[in-house]
């Protein structure tokens, strides 16, 4: 790797930019800050608790997603692992908020993981949470995984799933990570294809070999979704069998809630706060979607529900000091810049946790005990439509990162850089 030669936006230029905006920003946050402080926030602990909200970068996510109709690659998108972490501490560099990168296992293999942490390392990136893979059959595999992985009725096809996930903790100790997220496509098209209790029994007895393995300082996530690629039954299709699923697994299982993964209607904030009430709420991979698992910037449909949610995590937090649960984007584009969208997203939850950060807890539970409806909600709403992009800005330029990171992006022409570097 000629990393010396590689186009990077260094600190310098982010500094340039800064200092473009300076004035704007400084007038924009002492603004906020003042209107801030009439209604008894304490405006320093807001921005000590938005500095620390950190958020992982998928190492898919800095290609073009895929479709059911193929994929539209842009120019100067990485060619392997090494150049999706460059990517990523691009991201970093300009956010200050995604110092790891959590990486998919085949789509990541490398066969030399001491040199790729080092380059990690090398880049300020560390490594989250480890993905396995068998919702798709990989070149040279010996059973298909055409109908089933971990719960499949054939028992070679179950212990070549829970070896293939044995082989992603391995990869994941020698690069430092401390987490394997487990994602299976299980499920049947047809009633009556699939043993409906036997199939969970199967994918449970599953997880406990694969949690059996477990480091003692690891966590396996596990992640539900509705539908997709099975439509009539998906074995872990809500957050109901991922908690069963979680108790029977294992004390080190937790359940990871992917925003997408949720038919329209739910009450996902709801959900969030049974799991932290069942010690089993262990993470979320961010996003936003229209209609099922469109895997959309976050924020970018419904911004008040990931606020909701973020206010039941500041609650939690409160409440136990010990309470982190990991934050993954896991979004997916064909028609922009990644890691515009990576930058959008992070941006977007800067402000959005800001605002979270915000509601008055204490006369929120005055309303909520005198039943009083409205002035509860107008109690979030209040937080809510508070301009948060100042605090969030601010908190990047303290961190070492843009004010604008998307236009600082632009601005460099890195896009234009890797396409000449990349091909």
């Amino acid at each position: 790797m000629m990393a010396d030669r590689k186009f990077r936006i260094g600190s310098d230029r982010i500094a340039a930019h800064n200092r473009a905006g300076a004035k704007a920003l400084d007038e924009d946050f002492r603004a906020l800050a003042r209107a801030l402080k009439r209604r008894g926030v304490d405006v320093e602990a807001v921005m000590r608790r938005l500095a620390a909200f950190q958020v992982a970068v998928p190492s898919w996510g800095t290609r073009s997603g895929g479709t059911r109709f193929g994929t539209f690659d842009i120019p100067g998108l990485p060619r392997d692992i090494f150049e999706k972490l460059d990517d990523a501490a691009t991201v970093h560099a300009l956010t200050g908020a995604t110092p790891k990168v959590s990486l998919h296992l085949p789509w990541d293999h490398t066969d030399d993981p001491a040199t790729l942490k080092r380059y990690a390392r090398k880049l300020g990136l560390g490594f989250d949470a480890m993905n396995s893979n068998t919702f798709q059959d990989q070149p040279g595999q010996v059973v298909s995984f055409r109908h089933g992985s971990l719960a499949a009725a054939g028992r070679d096809a179950r212990e070549q799933a829970i070896a293939h996930n044995l082989a992603v903790i391995e990869a994941g100790r020698a690069l430092g990570s401390k987490a394997i997220t487990v994602w299976i496509g299980d499920g049947a098209n047809a009633p009556g294809q699939m043993d409906l209790t036997a199939s969970f029994e199967r994918y449970a007895a599953s997880l406990k070999k694969v949690h059996a393995a477990l480091p003692p300082d690891w966590t396996m996530f596990i992640e539900y979704k509705p539908f997709e690629p099975a439509f009539y039954y998906t074995v872990l299709a809500d957050w109901g069998s991922a908690l069963m699923a979680s108790q029977e697994a294992g004390p080190r299982c937790r359940v990871l809630v992917d925003l997408g993964h949720h038919l329209p209607g739910t009450n996902i904030e709801a959900i969030v706060a049974r799991l932290i009430r069942a010690g089993r709420l262990g993470g979320f991979h961010l996003n936003d979607n229209a209609y099922a698992d469109d895997d959309l910037t976050a924020a970018s449909i419904a911004p008040y529900r990931l606020f909701r949610i973020f206010h039941e995590l500041v609650l939690a937090g409160g409440r136990e000091k010990r309470f982190k649960p990991a934050y993954m984007i896991d979004q997916s584009h064909n028609f922009q810049d990644p890691l515009e969208g990576l930058l959008q997203t992070v941006m977007e939850m800067q402000a959005i946790w800001a605002k979270a950060l915000l509601v008055d807890h204490a006369r929120l539970a005055e309303y909520q005990d005198a039943d009083d409806a409205v002035a509860a909600e107008m109690t979030l709403k209040d937080a809510f439509h508070t301009d948060t992009r100042p605090l969030a800005a601010m908190a990047r330029v303290v961190a070492g990162g843009a004010a604008d990171p998307v236009a600082a992006y632009r601005a460099s022409g890195y896009r234009v850089a890797k396409a000449r570097e990349r091909g």
